[in-house]
């Protein structure tokens, strides 16, 4: 049996364990399970990674590239993907603009990066997240806070200083960044893994080995998704991976040195789960205006909701598809078609329904015309007739 397909049938049996496992654990338990995640099997696993690189300037490419993948993905959400929803819903297409441009990496992409092209890769993608996490801790902050003043029902005289500087002691704390941070201070050094006690490695290789299994069952575990806007989400995905393989073709073709495993790299990172930062900030601005009894609040909470239930598991099947068929995707031509296709696909239906419309709307003007036509005609014969007759009585 082929080896990537051999991977992914394992990783989709963990996953579908997970799927058992839901009526025997509470949401509020995943909470835990996430944590453990977060805090404990990633930072351990992109610890053991990052000491296995060699330090160097260039690498400061890779935080850059995310960093522009989330700014160029934030203008499209405002000016393309999202422009289908109706002008009056402002509050969806602000929960779509910060949602959308973020990605998730550490729960989506690094297990299957670390399954399928090894340590080395994952330690280049730990880099990445870097420039990723900038942006949805921080710039997407204050985008929130921005759109939070100016809908604000009363003007707010308070400055942000305070919460922006709770937010950077908040990235500073986090395990992920406190590892990747004392990682990159180690080789700095020209200090590596081996570097460091026989028991602290140990350790380390210990709880890494955690990480894949762990998060394909809180994949499954997580897989709750509601109905009522799926339609719409599944469309904004949709058109999110479309733009993603476009955005990957071209840095592709533009750089054509790059190794299979650096494309497949700049392929599945983007299409990584939106990330839960972004939903925090929304919560913490929908916190805000019910103290101040917003009649029209800025983001949609609950559909930022549903776009993270829906995303998580989209984007897992996506990567491991990729992974499953890479050979087809380390072509940048492969990759702009793809790209292409499915943003056609994704906006076919609200093209022939505006053409409907336009149609309909002509039909019904052209309709009203023929029967005004027929009225005047009508009323022009009655004159007419009207005249005749009393010129007939006056001779």
């Amino acid at each position: 049996m082929n080896f990537a397909l051999q991977k992914t049938l394992e990783l989709i049996l963990i996953i579908g364990l997970g799927v058992l496992l839901q009526k025997k654990v509470a949401k509020q338990d995943l909470k835990g399970v996430k944590v453990l995640i977060l805090s404990v099997a990633l930072p351990a696993t992109i610890f053991v990674a990052l000491l296995k690189i060699e330090l160097n300037g260039t690498l400061l490419v890779f935080p850059l590239a995310a960093l522009t993948f989330n700014l160029l993905m934030l203008l499209a959400t405002k000016y393309f993907l999202a422009a289908s929803l109706h002008k009056e819903e402002k509050s969806k297409k602000r929960t779509l603009m910060m949602l959308l441009p973020s990605t998730a990496p550490g729960l989506s992409c690094f297990p299957f990066i670390v399954a399928y092209l090894g340590d080395d890769t994952l330690a280049l993608a730990a880099l990445a997240d870097i420039g990723n996490k900038i942006f949805v801790l921080i710039l997407l902050y204050m985008l929130a806070m921005h759109w939070y003043r100016k809908n604000a029902v009363v003007e707010k005289q308070e400055s942000s200083s305070a919460k922006l500087k709770g937010l950077f002691i908040s990235l500073i704390n986090e395990p992920i960044n406190i590892v990747i941070v004392v990682g990159l201070v180690m080789l700095g050094f020209g200090l590596n893994l081996s570097s460091l006690p026989t028991f602290f490695q140990n350790t380390a290789l210990s709880i890494k080995d955690l990480m894949t299994p762990l998060v394909l069952l809180f994949i499954g575990m997580a897989v709750r998704i509601n109905k009522g806007e799926f339609k719409l989400i599944i469309s904004m995905l949709f058109r999110r991976m479309g733009l993603a393989f476009l955005l990957s073709g071209l840095f592709a073709y533009a750089i054509p040195a790059l190794t299979p495993a650096m494309i497949l790299l700049l392929v599945v990172f983007p299409q990584s789960a939106c990330s839960f930062w972004p939903f925090a900030h929304m919560s913490a601005i929908q916190s805000m205006e019910d103290k101040d009894e917003q009649p029209n609040p800025t983001f949609d909470v609950n559909f930022g909701l549903n776009i993270l239930a829906c995303s998580l598991p989209f984007s897992t099947l996506l990567i491991i598809g990729i992974f499953s068929f890479s050979d087809y995707f380390i072509n940048p031509i492969t990759l702009l078609a793809l790209g292409l296709i499915i943003l056609a696909i994704s906006f076919a239906p609200d093209i022939f329904k505006t053409t409907s419309f336009r149609a309909d709307r002509e039909r019904k003007i052209t309709s009203k015309l023929l029967k005004r036509k027929s009225k005047m005609t009508i009323a022009k014969g009655n004159y007419e007739d009207e005249k005749t007759l009393n010129e007939a009585k006056a001779s």
